[in-house]
């Protein structure tokens, strides 16, 4: 083999200490945390979660393991427990967003899951996190096929997420390189094909896609601290990965400036519980709206300029088919929050998704004249450090007219959220299952993670 981004991976990945980490990537890692638990809690009422905890418990074969469910509170043994905080951090649609998928809902999960179960420090725990940020995302990067593949064939959102599954649990199991080498390449074999079936379908399957792969990254470390024959090199071997699913991947992304550009502050940490394509539209009206003391009934007309193409869904008679088909909606989402500024899961309830107050409104929610954003542009912007710019218009039934442009909004690498911001969201987040002084304990707890001497003491916000 001419190339050795295997070996070097897992080098990094054994070596790195927390002390080697600039404290911004580790501030930016505890807000990552903080918003993942949060978004995760305040799942708590969506009709999915309750079939994530009834299929968590179904593979646990009854009560009994080492860590601890998240909102369930049942001992589960760490791959189910997984599946259980992977598909709830994913299942509002609000944890973050990279170049290449969600990386949170695999990496947070397994961080903290095999944290818990191995009572490891709150330094071990953001050095994990932070670990499978920097692989996940030049392995995605790597392999990412072309725009043009991914619209004929599908995007491998949930694909590449299992490295950033393995990599945590590695970390913390203390694998050496040779082993860490071969989970890599388990997780080669592993990572499903890309597909856009839940897109084409808008099936909540999405949402337990990454569950699925954080029980996958759990089991596959598992394996590899067994042992396993063979399956070393392989993002080396032209036989084993990336040229069988593109002809277009970039094999220099694997190790490309790996220590010295952290990717974890490129992350995006969405504001609001929806599709990414669908913060900036949300956060004008929010805005337009309270700073001019608009209420709905004043509204004649939302123009949104340019439109998103395929995030400007109008309900359809009798309302949306799933919670992806809201989350997805540009216009139900701004109804949503128009009529209820609090995020949260009551958004997606059953009755709001075919409320016709709300399906109504969101009628009124209407494409600019603009051409539709060019695909792949908003990627591209992303990856270069900006974003696509919206432009929106609302016009009131007695001629008032209100306009207001945004490109990079609040949890935008370019506009992060401040800490303050970050702690006030999760507060919004937690209610559902934390009292107001269980909220405080848990933020100033997690803000300073880092001297926790074992997570698993912390496990007790997490229902």
């Amino acid at each position: 083999m001419k190339t050795n981004y295997t070996q070097t991976l897992s080098r990094f990945t054994r070596q790195l200490r927390y002390e080697d980490i600039p404290p911004e990537v580790i501030e930016r890692a505890k807000m990552i945390v903080l918003q993942t638990l949060g978004v995760s809690l305040a799942a708590k009422q969506v009709p999915g979660t309750r079939k994530a905890i009834e299929m968590a418990r179904a593979a646990n074969g009854g009560p009994g393991g080492t860590v601890t469910g998240w909102v369930s509170g049942d001992r589960l043994a760490p791959a189910n427990a997984a599946f259980l905080a992977g598909s709830l951090s994913d299942m509002l649609d609000w944890e973050d967003t990279s170049w290449t998928g969600h990386p949170a809902a695999g990496i947070v999960p397994c961080a903290w899951i095999m944290a818990e179960h191995l009572k490891k420090s709150g330094k071990d725990f953001l050095t994990a996190v932070v670990l499978g940020y920097e692989v996940y995302q030049r392995i995605a990067c790597a392999v990412q096929p072309s725009l043009d593949f991914q619209k004929d064939h599908g995007w491998g959102l949930t694909s590449w997420q299992i490295f950033g599954c393995i990599i945590p649990a590695v970390k913390l199991m203390g694998l050496d390189e040779t082993a860490i080498n071969k989970a890599i390449g388990l997780g080669t074999a592993c990572s499903t094909l890309p597909t856009c079936l839940h897109e084409f379908t808008m099936s909540d399957f999405y949402h337990y896609e990454h569950g699925l792969r954080a029980r996958d990254g759990i089991l596959i470390a598992q394996l590899a601290q067994l042992g396993i024959d063979g399956f070393e090199n392989a993002l080396d071997d032209p036989t084993a990965f990336a040229n069988l699913l593109t002809d277009t991947y970039d094999e220099s992304w694997y190790t490309r400036d790996l220590g010295t550009r952290w990717l974890t502050m490129t992350t995006l940490l969405k504001h609001w519980p929806a599709n990414m394509w669908v913060q900036t539209p949300v956060e004008l009206a929010h805005d337009i709206v309270t700073e001019n003391h608009l209420s709905v009934d004043e509204i004649k007309e939302i123009i949104v300029d340019p439109p998103r193409m395929s995030r400007m869904d109008h309900p359809p008679e009798g309302g949306f088919k799933s919670l992806m088909h809201a989350q997805f909606s540009i216009p139900y989402v701004i109804s949503a929050m128009l009529h209820d500024p609090v995020p949260g899961a009551q958004w997606y309830s059953e009755e709001r998704l075919r409320d016709p107050v709300l399906i109504d409104f969101a009628k009124r929610v209407v494409p600019g004249s603009s051409p539709p954003d060019p695909r792949g542009l908003g990627f591209k912007l992303f990856r270069e450090g900006s974003f696509l710019m919206k432009t929106m218009t609302v016009n009131t039934f007695d001629g008032r007219s209100y306009v207001k442009s945004m490109d990079c909004h609040p949890g935008h690498p370019a506009n992060m959220m401040t800490r303050a911001q970050f702690q006030d969201r999760f507060r919004v987040q937690s209610a559902p299952v934390l009292d107001s002084e269980r909220q405080e304990e848990a933020i100033r707890l997690l803000c300073d993670v880092e001297n926790c001497p074992d997570l698993s003491q912390l496990s007790g916000f997490l229902y």
